[in-house]
């Protein structure tokens, strides 16, 4: 199976040169800090948007050979709780490899996962994160997953099934949530709710997270996938989070409503 990119030239720039362009002006404007990561947290919107968000997170940690990336089902295609295991990303940087066997073990520890390839088809939280893995590291392989609403329950179950395999691998292997925070609201209700969120991710509390953006109608797509990082991560030995960027829409558009960004690391 070889996945075709669903947003190139549309959330990210189509051309292969024109990517690199972008990826270079926007990693020269930021730090690097090389936390070593067990986990992050990063936005998946149009670059001109939350570009410069995820390049700072990408900028501040050691980027490994494998990454195991999860993002919210934007599109309703497929399963609820999907991986692919197999098969290829073409994208404008080259091709990806799914790393096979690191997907197998997850889905076989696994009864919530299913192995499916429709909810990646469409879907564009896992793609955008694959050009900034491959701009700064030329060998990496994935494990995609895609992923609707579960419970608390399925979540620990998920993240015990990526602990397991995780702990079985040769290689070391970076875990991100892709998500975006609030969606159209005004941008000091946005930063209000967001800076909730934030305070439970970073204290490394996934039920928090739930419990959070349920009581306080926080619109965050990817609190699930970000919920499942929180927990692997933890018993994977990540002791703190920090937040390394925050910001919105409206920054750039300079219009209300807006949608939040953040970028956070977990180490």
């Amino acid at each position: 199976m070889r996945r075709k990119p669903t947003v190139s030239g549309l959330f990210y720039p189509g051309d292969k040169r024109e990517i690199l362009a972008w990826m270079e002006e926007n990693f020269a404007k930021t730090p690097i800090s090389l936390y070593d990561a067990k986990g992050i947290m990063t936005p998946h919107a149009g670059y001109i948007y939350s570009g410069e968000v995820a390049a700072k997170v990408y900028s501040s940690i050691k980027i490994p050979d494998v990454a195991i990336i999860m993002g919210p089902n934007h599109t309703g295609l497929g399963k609820r709780a999907s991986i692919m295991t197999e098969g290829y990303w073409d994208m404008p940087l080259g091709s990806v490899k799914i790393e096979e066997n690191l997907a197998k073990d997850i889905l076989n520890s696994s009864k919530v996962l299913e192995d499916d390839i429709y909810a990646h088809l469409k879907e564009h939280s896992v793609e955008v994160q694959v050009p900034f893995l491959q701009y700064l590291n030329s060998e990496i392989r994935i494990v995609p997953i895609v992923l609707s609403i579960l419970s608390f329950d399925e979540i620990l179950e998920i993240s015990e099934a990526i602990v397991k395999a995780v702990k079985s691998f040769s290689e070391t292997i970076l875990i991100i949530a892709s998500s975006d925070m609030s969606h159209y609201v005004p941008s000091y209700i946005a930063k209000e709710k967001d800076n909730l969120a934030i305070d439970r991710i970073i204290s490394l509390d996934g039920n928090g997270l739930l419990r959070t953006v349920a009581e306080n109608d926080i619109s965050m797509c990817g609190y699930i996938p970000t919920s499942i990082m929180i927990e692997a991560t933890k018993r994977l030995g990540a002791k703190q989070g920090k937040l390394i960027a925050y910001s919105n829409s409206g920054e750039v558009s300079g219009e209300e409503p807006v949608v939040g960004y953040a970028g956070i690391v977990l180490y």
